[in-house]
């Protein structure tokens, strides 16, 4: 059986854009992110976070900083009653590190989909949520209803984007907007 999912996007959509933030000292949850969690968790969604680390690619922080990380995420959400399904991330760059050519950085939809098989999810009724235009090609390449939020780098992407998708303030915004459609 399969279940809806609302893919989001890390830095700038759940938590304030840092450059290259792998460290938990420096995490600090958008306003209204860990509520919007907690909605989607009690709807019935699946939240699985995708994200690019291209950090990784330029030999800043490995992949066990950024899980690491996510266990503080897990552990302070769960804290305040939410949880994420799964995270799915592309440690790759276009121009750093042995691997340049993914299907899996955004904007390819190589995190959605993988997630997606591995979840069972039901892509026409699943959503992504993110700050760039990235966020919001990966959702469109993946079948999936994208959302760009104005936090991070949202309020410059905006003029960016394919025509008709929906622009909201934050994640608080659009957990309103999946939830009372």
């Amino acid at each position: 059986m399969s279940k809806s999912a609302i893919f989001i996007d890390r830095d700038g959509t759940l938590n304030v854009e840092k450059n290259y933030l792998h460290l938990w000292q420096d995490w600090e949850w958008i306003p209204g992110a860990v509520e919007a969690i907690k909605r989607f968790n009690a709807a019935g969604y699946l939240v699985i976070v995708t994200s690019n680390q291209a950090g990784v690619a330029r030999g800043m922080y490995g992949e066990a900083d950024i899980d690491a990380l996510h266990r503080q995420v897990d552990a302070d959400l769960q804290r305040q009653g939410g949880h994420i399904d799964a995270y799915y991330y592309c440690p790759h760059h276009p121009e750093h590190g042995a691997l340049r050519d993914c299907d899996c950085r955004k904007p390819e939809p190589g995190m959605l989909l993988q997630a997606a098989r591995e979840h069972e999810v039901d892509i026409p009724s699943s959503y992504m949520i993110g700050d760039k235009v990235s966020d919001v090609e990966a959702g469109l390449n993946a079948g999936v209803t994208p959302i760009l939020v104005e936090t991070g780098y949202g309020a410059e992407a905006r003029i960016e984007l394919p025509p008709n998708v929906l622009v909201v303030r934050d994640i608080g915004a659009a957990a309103e907007w999946i939830l009372s459609s």
